[in-house]
């Protein structure tokens, strides 16, 4: 049988540590062979700390791990039975009662949606995205540059390169400044 991805939900915050708990219960159980990736959906962000610039990450799914699988009795007890994880995305376990092969129920997802997903955190880490988004008519605070601390409205935003025009007042006049994501904050 081939192997699928799966979308397992867990506790908020503990996605990493499932991850490895599932790991580890997979090679203890000598169940590898039905197992591949196990991925904590993240992307890299970029934002501006005491004036450097940051690089984190953060995760875009908080709450859930995606799992290449191949669905079966062992595989599903193996992630189903892990602390700290309260189900697999598509079926209602309190309505799945007593129902013994409930894991042949279990939707994965289709390959675009894999593959959307997959090129989403393979972009993520490739090109950082700013920690913030902006838009047209947004009120910020410029924190970084010549303009620090200069109170302004997005007028433009150039999500290509990571700019946005902000209008700031400069001697009493209105002075449109292009800067970077991370030089300015949402007030």
């Amino acid at each position: 049988m081939a192997k699928n991805w799966y979308i397992v939900h867990t506790h908020t915050g503990f996605e990493n540590k499932v991850k490895v708990t599932i790991e580890e219960r997979v090679k203890l159980a000598g169940h590898e062979e039905y197992f591949g990736e196990i991925l904590v959906p993240t992307e890299q962000v970029v934002e501006m700390v005491k004036g450097a610039r940051k690089t984190s990450e953060r995760k875009f799914f908080p709450g859930y791990i995606l799992i290449n699988m191949e669905m079966n009795e062992y595989s599903w007890h193996t992630v189903q039975e892990t602390p700290r994880v309260t189900g697999f995305v598509g079926i209602n376990m309190s309505q799945a009662g007593t129902d013994k092969d409930i894991y042949k129920k279990i939707p994965s997802l289709t390959e675009k949606e894999a593959l959307k997903i997959l090129g989403r955190i393979e972009e993520g880490a490739n090109k950082p995205k700013p920690k913030v988004i902006f838009v047209e008519g947004d009120p910020v605070r410029v924190t970084d540059g010549p303009f620090a601390n200069f109170q302004g409205i997005v007028e433009e935003v150039y999500p290509d390169k990571g700019r946005v025009r902000v209008t700031v007042s400069i001697f009493g006049r209105s002075t449109p400044v292009e800067l970077e994501y991370i030089q300015v904050s949402k007030n």
